[in-house]
């Protein structure tokens, strides 16, 4: 995808600026959320992986990774402070739903924390709707959930 300036592809989730970039977003919620509360990725359970770059550079990520035969879960998406309010999380987002859409999934779902309203209203503007926590989320007081019929 190329878009004023921003493309988004696969790229490997174990790739240096794959790694930068989940630290980068670590950094961050650890700022927001106690240790318990972070519910990464391993890069070996990712379907697919993306990485927008804004004239090369590094910006943002996403990945999915299968949760059911049916359903995918997007994990990790993540755009630098610097970069945020130009769409590229949407398109992370919008990229991701088309891979889950690939891989045969008739949904997707995603966390995020009660502490991120902003990454709150990005998804409820994209159509995801509140679920139940689910899976390793269902203890977690912070996490939010969603999901989305592809």
């Amino acid at each position: 995808m190329r878009e004023n300036n921003v493309s988004i592809l696969p790229e490997e989730p174990d790739g240096p600026d794959a790694l930068e970039l989940i630290r980068e977003l670590d950094a961050e919620l650890l700022t927001r959320y106690p240790p318990p509360s972070l519910h990464g990725m391993e890069p070996s359970e990712a379907d697919t992986f993306v990485i927008a770059r804004i004239d090369g550079l590094p910006v943002g990520c996403g990945g999915l990774r299968n949760i059911s035969e049916e359903a995918g879960e997007i994990k990790r998406v993540f755009v630098r402070t610097e970069y945020r309010g130009k769409g590229v999380a949407r398109r992370i987002l919008k990229m991701l739903e088309s891979a889950g859409l690939e891989f045969g999934y008739k949904k997707v779902r995603l966390e995020t924390g009660d502490r991120q309203p902003e990454s709150i209203s990005l998804y409820e503007s994209s159509d995801y709707y509140p679920i139940p926590r689910f899976g390793e989320y269902t203890d977690d007081p912070h996490s939010r959930c969603y999901e989305k019929i592809l």
